[in-house]
């Protein structure tokens, strides 16, 4: 039996996803399927991947990806449990602007000073928009008690992103700038596809250099788009401190994402600020 590889030193990962999802015909597909091929059913399960990679500590998300609104939301106590059985773990909670959701996300901000609770996560993929001018009252006000929680608790909101549609970075620019003063906004996938990362690598920065408080990971990004990243952080002597590795497992591919960081042709320090350092400066 080939042995498992594992990481050349210490590696820390900043987001992933716990529970497991029914399979799903997704794009009017003849039979339901399941893309991530596997799921980590418990703390345990993902622990076991982690060990076997040599990877150290990792912050735990529900599980999403079927359009099915209250999924995530039911696998918020999943990720208590993990994080309070398990030191090596945060967690974050998952949350909706839809005012159709109200309830749920009112329950699960009732959460948000529970030990190791660290973030909040939604998606504009099961519906809405990041741009607060396209919100009505009733999404303004969850939106607003989602913000106030995170500046309660010191809590970074993870926010999806990808190319087009009601996720891309456009739509996140006055999310950004009329929020990321308050409170830390993560913005995952970095874009999430060619034209993200070329609108996002010279925005992120900007933010930064203007007092935002902007946090990034490289999940998903294509080709040239970590890299530019990267080499633009070390040109610009900015933002060195807001990008966190992460393997987005069982949605992307651990290897790959950790190649993008330690195989770039930038300096040993800023990878290892990305790899772990970075997310122990934000989560302790």
């Amino acid at each position: 039996m080939a042995r498992q590889e594992r990481v050349r030193g210490k590696v820390i990962d900043a987001h992933s996803h716990i529970g497991t999802m029914d399979a799903w015909p997704f794009y009017n597909l003849k039979e339901p399927v399941k893309p991530t091929v596997y799921e980590f059913a418990t703390a345990k399960d993902y622990l076991d991947h982690v060990n076997g990679l040599g990877v150290e500590r990792g912050l735990v998300l529900p599980n999403y990806g079927i359009p099915v609104q209250g999924h995530a939301f039911s696998l918020n106590p999943l990720v208590i449990d993990s994080v309070q059985a398990e030191d090596r773990l945060v967690g974050g909670l998952w949350v909706s602007f839809l005012p159709q959701n109200k309830e749920m996300t009112l329950e699960a901000l009732k959460n948000t000073g529970e030990r190791g609770i660290v973030a909040l996560k939604t998606t504009f993929l099961l519906g809405g928009n990041p741009d607060p001018n396209t919100w009505d009252d009733d999404t303004r006000e969850i939106a607003e008690a989602c913000f106030a929680a995170c500046e309660e608790h010191d809590l970074v909101f993870h926010f999806h992103t990808s190319a087009g549609g009601s996720s891309d970075i456009n739509n996140y620019v006055p999310m950004v700038e009329r929020y990321g003063k308050r409170v830390k906004i993560y913005l995952v996938h970095f874009g999430g596809g060619v034209s993200g990362h070329i609108k996002l690598v010279p925005q992120f920065l900007d933010w930064v250099e203007e007092g935002y408080q902007v946090y990034c990971d490289t999940t998903w990004t294509i080709g040239f788009g970590a890299r530019w990243l990267m080499t633009e952080i070390e040109k610009r002597g900015v933002g060195a401190d807001r990008v966190l590795f992460a393997s987005d497992e069982p949605w992307s591919d651990f290897w790959s994402e950790y190649w993008k960081i330690y195989g770039a042709p930038v300096s040993d320090e800023l990878k290892e600020r990305i790899l772990w350092k970075n997310y122990e400066d934000l989560y302790g």
